[in-house]
């Protein structure tokens, strides 16, 4: 067992994982998704209106929002709408979100219907945006089941789970999902977006003070593999009982 920043865990394991399904009564699907200190709430929504380069088509469309709030790190995060400025951290990651999404949804099921996807970090200590597409899959679900049983959509447009953590070299080391402290010290950090199959969606690795190499790269993506496989586990678990109650 190896000492991490954020406690003792090993270099391949995962911090504690935890979904509150149902945390909202207003939205159509939502949870509270908690990797380790990092927590995002994340909530679907649909709107029976595509944007007009999808008018008349016959298809869908799926989008996402992610924002900080103000109180997510320890120095107060300023909303956009305070500012007046674009946060284009916010539209990179709100972006890769909705890539993630869309890799699993067959949106010609969906009709032409909007599915909306926010998710707002109510607590930052890394891996934010991996947290956020491993819980806005779970809010989709629900989503889905609930207009599943509302007859809105005759079938599910869902073809598999996804999931998505960070991996990186720290001090040398190849470590799993990184908590703030370690991102931040990070000679390479990666983010991973893969589905259940196996197939991955995107591959984010950026070295920060050195350059990382072909064997660390494949150490980096068996790991993350491993760690999504791991959260693709604890979703199904918790849709599993969520629906059980």
């Amino acid at each position: 067992m190896a000492i991490r920043y954020d406690g003792e865990r090993a270099a391949d394991e995962l911090r504690p994982v935890t979904f509150e399904i149902g945390y909202l009564k207003t939205a159509l699907g939502s949870v509270l998704v908690s990797m380790g200190d990092t927590k995002v709430l994340c909530t679907a929504s649909v709107e029976d209106r595509v944007p007009p380069f999808l008018l008349r088509s016959g298809t869908g469309w799926l989008t996402a929002e992610y924002s900080m709030l103000p109180g997510s790190s320890s120095q107060r995060v300023s909303r956009e709408s305070s500012t007046g400025r674009v946060n284009s951290r916010n539209r990179e990651i709100q972006r890769l979100i909705g890539r993630a999404l869309r890799s699993i949804v067959d949106l010609d099921t969906i009709g032409e219907r909007t599915i909306n996807l926010d998710c707002d970090v109510i607590q930052a200590d890394g891996g934010t945006r991996t947290a956020s597409i491993t819980g806005a899959y779970v809010a989709l679900c629900e989503a889905v089941r609930a207009l599943l049983e509302e007859d809105v959509l005759s079938k599910s447009p869902l073809q598999e789970p996804v999931a998505a953590v960070s991996v990186g070299v720290v001090d040398g080391n190849v470590l799993l999902d990184l908590c703030y402290e370690e991102d931040s010290r990070a000679e390479t950090d990666m983010n991973v977006v893969m589905r259940a199959s196996g197939g991955f969606v995107e591959i984010q690795g950026t070295a920060e003070k050195h350059s990382f190499n072909r064997q660390q790269v494949d150490d980096m993506l068996d790991m993350a593999a491993t760690g999504i496989h791991h959260l693709i586990g604890a979703q199904n678990n918790a849709l599993e009982s969520f629906q059980h109650l």
